[in-house]
């Protein structure tokens, strides 16, 4: 079993409004921004807002189950984009699955991450932290600030 830690909803918007500093500063304009669902949505929406857009839109690719990453598969995606202005945004970049589908996807967006893991690092053009390859992050939508918990739903 890896090694865990749960990001607390502070640390998530810090890092958060680190990014957008950070993208601020360098100056690229973005007519919108592309939450990848479900972990990069609550960071494009903070994002958002941080940059002073107001476009936001989804690209939905499954790949995680609680503990387990599985086999990526695309749930929408965005017809007749190819990326270019957009801003694409997701909560970690892990072993590249998710990422190297959405750079498939929208091959012109710029791709940023809050966290961002030794395998995933080099397909993000920005992120803030970088964590270890054996750590799983659990984000705060998913646990009740100090142990995950399971959806509703199961």
């Amino acid at each position: 079993m890896p090694r865990e830690y749960c990001i607390s909803w502070d640390e998530l918007h810090r890092n958060t409004r680190a990014l957008a500093k950070q993208l601020l500063a360098e100056g690229r304009e973005y007519h919108g921004i592309v939450g990848i669902a479900r972990g990069g949505l609550i960071p494009a929406t903070l994002l958002a807002r941080e940059m002073g857009i107001r476009l936001i839109d989804t690209l939905c690719i499954a790949s995680y189950e609680h503990t387990a990453q599985g086999e990526a598969s695309v749930l929408k995606g965005m017809p007749g984009e190819d990326g270019n202005g957009w801003l694409l945004v997701d909560d970690l970049v892990d072993t590249g699955n998710t990422a190297n589908i959405a750079r498939a996807l929208l091959p012109k967006a710029y791709f940023v991450a809050i966290y961002a893991k030794p395998q995933g690092k080099p397909l993000a053009d920005a992120f803030v932290k970088e964590v270890d390859q054996d750590l799983w992050l659990h984000f705060p939508w998913d646990t009740d600030g100090t142990a995950y918990i399971k959806p509703l739903a199961e």
